[in-house]
């Protein structure tokens, strides 16, 4: 009779434990994929609520979120204020991070590239590793006659908003026959799934080149070219350049903002806030709760996660903005952040 008691106690115990547990899912942006692993494993070890998220581009992140699949989603291509609304949205930055050329050319890890050559490789004007635009600002390097492999994203990406943009804001031909956003019809390249994906067709590909978020370069080991900035400065993608970029734009009350191609002399000309798209309305109270306290502890204990994965924090003054945004937060017309307390 005793074992029986126990038994049924620890039964019991296991079904309170089961109904207190939350689980929430997110999808979208592979940009912060790197950095979301980490906050979402150190986040539930501190308080026990499960993030699931699949990483799986910014556009099928935002068409879930949209239609409630998900609980939250993810982009680095920004909603306007118009279409957060229309969607009950509200879209909050998280940090602040670089899209690299990555290339895979051997014996070569000291690559220069400026702005216009860039846009002339992805508009497949410049074919070859050296051509004579390319040799003429890597005059040390032996680069090899060999065709450039050009690698980009085949799903919606805000990755490739974030790049795309970029490519309109230093070349006119490409704005005007290209343009920009999460999908365009690209000139030329072989397509990769994610930010995984460009990384896996360069890593396998001698003499192809791709952009990606930072992090992937770095824990895949690519090699990744500096950039000639607009200032005319060649800089290399790092904490200072990537915080330098995001200075010189003030963010907007709907945070909807890009900050590439920014001037100053130690600006990396390639960077991107990323971003969480939230449903304002809440279904699920505690789900709502939870994703508050993730925001919150994201932006209290967050930043350090953030440093060791090369990407930037957001700084103080946008933290304040974004956190008035939970504000907005509500289930059954009441603020979550008032039912918090």
């Amino acid at each position: 009779m005793k074992k029986v008691l126990i038994l049924v106690f620890l039964l019991l115990l296991s079904s309170i434990s089961l109904g207190q547990s939350i689980i929430i899912n997110g999808a979208g942006a592979t940009f912060p994929y790197p950095l979301y692993s980490r906050w979402f494993y150190e986040f539930e070890k501190e308080t026990g609520i499960k993030i699931n998220y699949q990483s799986v581009g910014s556009g099928a992140g935002i068409q879930q979120v949209k239609v409630r699949t998900v609980d939250f989603g993810a982009s680095d291509a920004p909603l306007p204020g118009k279409d957060q609304e229309e969607s009950g949205l509200i879209m909050i930055p998280t940090v602040i991070g670089a899209v690299v050329m990555i290339y895979n050319l051997p014996n070569i890890d000291k690559l220069v590239l400026t702005r216009d050559l860039i846009a002339d490789i992805y508009l497949g004007k410049v074919k070859t590793w050296n051509d004579p635009k390319i040799r003429a600002v890597n005059k040390d390097l032996n680069l090899p006659n060999m065709p450039i492999i050009v690698a980009r994203r085949s799903d919606g990406s805000g990755t490739t908003a974030i790049f795309t943009n970029f490519l309109s804001a230093v070349s006119s031909e490409w704005k005007e026959k290209v343009g920009a956003g999460t999908s365009v019809n690209w000139p030329v390249g072989i397509g990769g799934k994610g930010n995984e994906g460009v990384t896996g067709v360069v890593k396998n590909t001698i003499g192809a080149i791709g952009y990606v978020e930072l992090a992937y370069a770095i824990q895949n080991n690519l090699p990744y070219a500096k950039i000639r900035n607009k200032f005319g400065n060649v800089v290399d993608a790092n904490f200072e350049t990537i915080k330098s970029s995001a200075a010189f734009y003030k963010v907007p009350n709907d945070f909807a903002v890009y900050i590439v191609d920014a001037p100053g002399r130690n600006s990396y000309p390639i960077s991107g806030y990323t971003f969480l798209l939230i449903p304002k309305e809440q279904k699920d109270l505690e789900k709502g709760k939870a994703l508050v306290k993730f925001v919150r502890w994201a932006y209290e204990k967050g930043d350090k996660y953030a440093e060791e994965l090369l990407y930037v924090p957001l700084p103080d003054n946008v933290k304040k903005l974004a956190l008035k945004k939970l504000d907005l937060l509500t289930y059954q017309g009441k603020k979550i952040v008032d039912l918090l307390k």
